[in-house]
């Protein structure tokens, strides 16, 4: 690590994906720029992504895999190493998914300017398969928000404030003392729109780095629709169980920021747009879902 560069750790969770987590692993060993420390939450993998995991030999940084006691979801997993990492001394937190590969100089572009604490950095996450945004990026154009999915759309420079990112930003110790850790109750599809919303409420800015790329695997069955000129952007096909997470998180969520009138409407739009995408077979998920959020019961479903 260059003594300039802040200590970060690279963080993310994985569960019985052992060949995709060792590629991201070894994508952070190839960067021109290696991070300080990486840290992978395993959670409770039974396919023996952890020892495989473990066997990784000659790393250019510190590495650990946390063995969590049990499955605590994405959002749970990213918790514990996070809070392990900076328990370390980490500087920074970068968050990852294990299924994100940043390009060989992602970290350098990151830091190569002045680094500043108070902002949250992401490189830009490309898909591989199409060659655009691996989701639609919200960032400032001409002191407007816009959403962006492709660079061909993007302003010049070499930076562009953006919001709502979560993974591949780069969290300082700063930010997160100030904002606190993931809420783990969250288990999935909802960590990374929180966290996000609670760093910009705590007043710090995210930019996105146009020359630092990761490469992350959009979803096969995006769709959108617009719902009271609000665009919902929704997986059809998605696993009820993730339905119902997203769905779930989504709700009480919306409820802590807008109020029950904007949950409501909430609920009332991803009924609308399972019907649509999936058919009326996902109602009845939709509507347990959406009272569950309403009523703050998060955790693990059981």
């Amino acid at each position: 690590m260059n003594p300039e560069q802040p200590k970060i750790a690279a963080v993310f969770a994985t569960m019985n994906r052992g060949h995709v987590a060792v590629a991201c692993v070894k994508a952070l060993a190839a960067q021109t720029a290696p991070p300080w420390k990486v840290i992978v939450a395993d959670n409770c993998s039974s396919d023996g992504t952890a020892a495989v995991l473990e066997a990784l030999l000659a790393l250019p940084f510190g590495f650990s895999v946390l063995r969590m006691p049990e499955n605590e979801g994405n959002a749970g997993g990213v918790r514990a190493a996070m809070d392990l990492a900076f328990a370390e001394g980490a500087d920074a937190v970068w968050i990852l998914d294990d299924d994100s590969w940043p390009r060989a100089d992602a970290l350098a572009e990151m830091w190569a300017e002045p680094y500043d604490d108070s902002v949250i950095l992401h490189p830009i996450q490309i898909d591989p398969a199409s060659g655009r945004f691996t989701w639609p990026l919200q960032i400032q154009d001409h002191g407007k928000w816009k959403l962006a999915f492709s660079m061909d759309e993007m302003p010049p420079g070499k930076r562009t404030p953006s919001r709502g990112v979560w993974t591949g930003a780069l969290v300082s110790r700063k930010i997160r003392e100030e904002v606190g850790p993931v809420r783990g109750e969250l288990f999935i599809r909802g960590e990374d729109e929180e966290y996000p919303w609670r760093m910009e409420c705590a007043g710090f800015a995210h930019a996105a780095v146009h020359t630092a790329i990761l490469d992350h695997p959009g979803p096969q069955n995006l769709e959108m629709m617009r719902f009271f000129g609000k665009l919902l952007f929704f997986e059809k096909g998605l696993p009820d169980w993730k339905l119902h997470y997203k769905i779930r998180n989504m709700v009480w969520l919306k409820r802590r920021q807008s109020g029950g009138l904007k949950a409501i409407l909430t609920a009332l739009a991803y009924a609308i747009a399972a019907v649509r995408f999936d058919g009326p077979s996902r109602l009845a998920l939709v509507g347990k879902a959406s009272l569950e959020g309403w009523q703050g019961k998060l955790g693990r479903i059981s």
